[in-house]
């Protein structure tokens, strides 16, 4: 499942995503789409990529390079490095391919992907999305899906490090 390569010029690599289109122009095999950090993968984000995979045939997984996480996130992220994130989610079951990207958002990526559904979190807006409009375009669709409650990366990472070495809270 995992096949993520560094992009080459700045560009995501996009995923070659075989199958047939119809005579709509769009694939038999419905392609599903979602994308993020994933920095700290936990039971939100599975949660969410096992509902992103129900909603097709194959899902692929646009993930923000090291850089991109620096650039949103501030200079103490990610935790996690890229390759070792894109392992870790092209493990999943429910991960079919990851494509890691260098821009703050992957509508490169997903001009040359053209998914049939692009997902993301119930935290966002679909009409206020960079990506609704480039999705629209190749006649996809844009859905949220809920949120696990009480589970986030930030969350996660201020917890751990207001602990000092053995569990100990830190003062």
């Amino acid at each position: 499942a995992y096949a993520a390569q560094r992009p080459a010029a700045g560009r995501a690599r996009a995923a070659a995503v075989p199958g047939p289109r119809t005579g709509e122009g769009r694939r038999a095999e419905r392609v599903v789409a979602t994308g993020g950090c994933f920095d700290v993968l936990h039971a939100g984000h599975v949660d969410l990529l096992r509902r992103a995979r129900a909603l097709g045939d194959r899902l692929v997984v646009l993930l923000n390079s090291d850089a991109s996480v620096r650039a949103l996130k501030g200079s103490g992220r990610p935790v996690v490095a890229e390759q070792d994130r894109a392992r870790v989610l092209g493990a999943l079951d429910c991960v079919d391919e990851v494509v890691v990207f260098d821009e703050d958002t992957p509508v490169r990526a997903l001009e040359e992907l053209r998914p049939d559904v692009w997902v993301k979190g119930g935290d966002y807006e679909v009409e206020d999305l960079p990506e609704t409009p480039v999705v629209r375009r190749a006649g996809g669709e844009v859905v949220t899906v809920p949120l696990v409650p009480g589970h986030s990366t930030t969350g996660l990472i201020t917890r751990i490090r207001g602990r000092g070495r053995d569990g100990v809270p830190a003062r």
